[in-house]
């Protein structure tokens, strides 16, 4: 039927002479080309530059009579998009094509649109290639047509002695009572069991309209005593200004005159009136007569009667007509003593800590730097917390995403902050807990955005960036700019057993690049890397197919955020890069600590990638070569390509394996026990770490220069490698030298 297939709305086909501008639409071209399961029907460009590559499926590995009706062949058009950032589109273009789970949102006049991977875009593009790509399409109609592809847990797409009584001040209490521009009110707490209350003052701006709480606020400041003995709190306003007397401190013409000033010539109505009275006094304490004071002491009490009331009480106020007026003016009015019986409850004054106060509390010397956090996920809150309530660090965090329900599980946050960005939660929980004594700022965006506002005003007045994002996106790319601050990238692994701390130098020498290389090569050649990133398991947390969080109980997130939150202050402290992991043993609780050297890093450019190498690698690349003089011996390189950077990291040389043959004049690799050991170092680095390339070395007095055998290797090496669309490196190691050569298979066409 001519309307079997759904048309392509907004393109334009392109002849054949016509070359495709896009560099992922020219390259997976290429790939169709050479595949037998893909025939390419039709190139065309949409209106927004994106290309279309329409072409013919026969994936052999569907069942002829499958329930869904996944045909072979499948008509479907390849979108590249023009934006770079953007992931290929799969849209499957029979129009009958059946409505599965793992398809992208569309409406019934537009193709099926496959969803092929559960990562985002920057991950997959990470070590995408064309042929994968292909692969990948096969892979999801075999896998449909099999009821295979949707995994079965995933849900269906959708002070005075003590007193029980207490007065908590403001970290900067004196600050505020000396601006004009805020009133100080007495907030009474929640109800405690038994005996006792607490009440906070807070700062109100003095020309709000807000009513003042039910206690008035009532601070004095009086004159300094002696140091003496401890005094019992008295029970009556009369029996502490007697007390005070005796200390030659007069408390009654002070407090009158605090109470008149907050009476206009208009008067106050008795309505306003609160119902209690919380007096502050401000007691500056001598050792003896001649010395200055040494400290002031804070005693507050809290007296049953509102502030006016007491003033009336004492003829500060006098009430006419339902109002307070200002007694300080009225001739022939009598002293009055009522004030005398009001009955006091002493309070103990507390202050909340400034960050000074908080250090001191936690044996903190170092006030820390002016940081950045990149990730406010369940370790980058745990560590903010533990930091900001010990005044460690002037922080700005950084993060795009927002609390989920499932975050709950193993966040700071709490269930009003559903929806919330976790940047804005981490700095609104820190507020709460530090009442302005130190602030977080919060910057919504993607760090790996850093070139751009507001990621590059805030990166330029950091001294120190802590990468705890577990993306490899952020601190890849970071590496690669001279102009940013010292980063620190911290990680748990996915079962929860480690921790990782990778610093780098203060002077950035070493970057986190090739710390992140050095850490894979322990993993792969220490004892301790067996099972260091095993045992992650996972749960669907929504019903996209990107909805999947690793199960990880918070006691471990807590565990391991208590030790970084310690050490990454001891390693911005010192100027050496470091890497360190602590293995934790979950049933005993011990941990282990690993500290794995350091090595300087080389950077090469071949061909269009740069590639990187650290001294390790040609440390054992060295020791290897002398270890078989005067014969020739070689092995395997493992390492891993970044397609968004662009580069090649080295992470290690293998050893020749026992069935290989070196002479003086050749080497000959053999494969014995190779494949399993490429597999194990898969599965030590989660697939980051495999093949990809070869090594050998030169007899005595020769350099690394490349023979023309070597090149013949070079090119097999391509042809080999192509496979997976990928270029292979061949390392020579000679006498006084070491070369470093790509070997890529240009595309025809």
């Amino acid at each position: 039927m001519v309307d079997r297939y759904f048309a392509l709305a907004n393109t334009t086909e392109l002849p054949h002479t016509e070359p495709l501008v896009l560099d992922r639409a020219r390259a997976l071209t290429d790939a169709i080309r050479t595949h037998p399961s893909f025939t390419l029907l039709q190139r065309s460009r949409g209106a927004d530059g994106s290309e279309y590559l329409v072409v013919n499926i026969e994936c052999h590995d569907v069942p002829g009579q499958n329930r869904h009706g996944i045909l072979c062949p499948e008509r479907a058009a390849l979108v590249v998009h023009q934006d770079p950032v953007r992931m290929l589109e799969v849209l499957m273009l029979r129009k009958s094509f059946p409505v599965l789970m793992h398809q992208n949102q569309a409406t019934a006049d537009c193709p099926a649109s496959l969803c092929l991977y559960f990562e985002p875009p920057a991950s997959v593009f990470r070590n995408w290639t064309p042929q994968r790509f292909l692969q990948r399409i096969l892979w999801w109609l075999e896998k449909s047509a099999k009821d295979e592809l949707h995994m079965a847990d995933q849900p269906v797409e959708q002070l005075f002695f003590a007193s029980p009584y207490e007065l908590v001040l403001p970290w900067n209490y004196d600050t505020l009572r000396a601006d004009p521009t805020q009133r100080l009110a007495a907030i009474r707490g929640p109800e405690r069991p038994g005996q006792g209350l607490t009440c906070n003052i807070e700062a109100i701006p003095s020309d709000s309209k807000t009513r003042l709480p039910p206690i008035t606020h009532i601070s004095l400041d009086l004159p300094p005593i002696v140091h003496g003995t401890m005094e019992l709190d008295p029970a009556t306003l009369g029996g502490l200004a007697d007390l005070l007397q005796g200390r030659g401190v007069d408390l009654f013409t002070p407090l009158q005159a605090e109470i008149r000033s907050t009476i206009s010539e208009a008067g106050v109505a008795l309505a306003r009136d609160t119902q209690h009275t919380v007096i502050v006094l401000n007691v500056p304490i001598r050792r003896t007569p001649e010395e200055p004071p040494y400290v002031c002491q804070q005693r507050a009490f809290l007296a049953v009667a509102g502030g006016y009331k007491l003033g009336e009480s004492m003829g500060a106020l006098f009430l006419h007509d339902g109002k307070y007026f200002n007694a300080g003016g009225l001739i022939g009015a009598e002293p009055k003593t009522e004030w005398r019986a009001q009955a006091l409850l002493p309070m103990a004054v507390l202050r909340y800590s400034n960050a000074e106060a908080a250090r001191r509390y936690s044996g903190i010397t170092d006030p820390g730097p002016n940081a950045m956090l990149i990730g406010a996920g369940s370790l980058g809150s745990a560590m903010l917390n533990l930091w900001g309530r010990s005044g460690w660090g002037q922080w700005t965090v950084v993060d795009k995403d927002h609390i989920k329900p499932h975050n709950l599980a193993r966040h700071t946050a709490y269930a009003q902050h559903v929806g919330t960005p976790k940047a804005e939660v981490v700095a609104e929980l820190h507020a709460a807990m530090s009442r302005g004594a130190s602030t977080v700022t919060a910057v919504i965006a993607d760090a790996c955005n850093f070139r751009q506002e507001p990621m590059a005003t805030a990166l330029k007045s950091s001294e120190l960036v802590i990468d705890a994002s577990t993306t490899l996106e952020y601190p890849r790319a970071v590496s690669a700019e001279d102009s940013l601050p010292r980063h620190i990238s911290v990680f748990i692994t996915p079962n929860g057993n480690s921790a990782v701390l990778l610093a780098e130098d203060c002077e950035r020498k070493h970057r986190l690049r090739t710390l992140e290389a050095q850490y894979y090569r322990a993993l792969i050649e220490q004892d301790w890397g067996g099972q260091h990133l095993d045992g992650a398991k996972t749960f669907w947390s929504g019903a996209s197919c990107r909805d999947i969080s690793v199960v990880l109980a918070y006691s471990r997130i807590q565990a391991h955020a208590s030790t970084l939150a310690e050490q990454v202050p001891l390693a911005s402290a010192q100027a050496e890069a470091r890497i360190r992991i602590w293995q934790r043993d979950p049933e005993s609780g011990a941990t282990v600590v690993h500290t794995v050297p350091v090595h300087d890093e080389e950077h090469r450019r071949i061909g269009e990638f740069d590639a990187f190498l650290d001294e390790g690698v040609k440390q054992s690349l060295r020791a290897m070569r002398r270890s078989q003089l005067p014969d020739e011996t070689g092995g395997v390189l493992v390492g891993y390509y970044d397609f968004n950077l662009k580069a090649v990291f080295v992470v290690a040389a293998l050893p020749a394996p026992p069935d290989s043959r070196g002479t003086r004049s050749g080497f000959e690799r053999g494969t014995e026990g190779l494949r399993e050991r490429i597999a194990e170092i898969s599965r030590r680095t989660t697939g980051i770490v495999g093949y990809i390339g070869e090594w050998h070395s030169h007899p005595p007095r020769h350099s690394a220069r490349p023979s023309t055998d070597d090149l013949i290797q070079l090119a097999h090496l391509a042809q080999t490698m192509a496979a997976e669309g990928l270029p292979g490196v061949q390392l020579i190691v000679g006498e006084n030298d070491i070369s470093l050569l790509q070997g890529t298979v240009l595309a025809s066409g």
